[in-house]
């Protein structure tokens, strides 16, 4: 059993024999569609299309520091991500961009998160580093623990 502890205020989940069953890579064509595609399948907690843009050298940073290397804990991040408010996730949270822009390839976009579960909307950003049709790094200043809830 593998744990994986989420900075984001998220409970830890045990992956038994350290594997999740991830679904096949799928290429977009282009920097935005991936950028696209990750935060409408991230919306709608699709775990499948999630899964299905991050290579095996993915890395995602969070808020204080924290990182996530790799498919398996990557996969692990967003399955807890996906619960719903009663199991001690954020199924139902909704990112909606206010501004993107593109800095030398990486593309950077600037967000505002709202839920039914939430007391205000929470604003931050994300550094996007795509390559092939791949979402090869993620920075975000997402912190779960900053949400202010009903």
């Amino acid at each position: 059993m593998c744990a994986v502890a989420l900075a984001t205020n998220i409970p830890t989940i045990s992956i038994a024999d350290d594997h999740l069953t991830l679904p096949k890579l799928v290429p977009q064509p282009s920097p935005q569609q991936v950028v696209d595609e990750h935060l409408d399948a991230l919306n709608k907690c699709d775990w499948d299309r999630l899964m299905a843009q991050y290579p095996p050298e993915v890395l995602i940073v969070v808020a204080d520091g924290a990182s996530f290397r790799g498919r398996e804990a990557v996969g692990a991040l967003f399955e807890g991500f996906c619960k719903t408010k009663e199991d001690g996730g954020l199924r139902g949270l909704t990112f909606t961009t206010l501004e993107t822009f593109t800095v030398e390839g990486t593309l950077n976009v600037i967000w505002e998160a709202d839920a039914d579960f939430l007391a205000e909307p929470y604003k931050g950003a994300d550094a996007y580093v795509t390559k092939d049709g791949f979402m090869y790094a993620q920075v975000t200043t997402f912190d779960g623990s900053k949400l202010k809830m009903k």
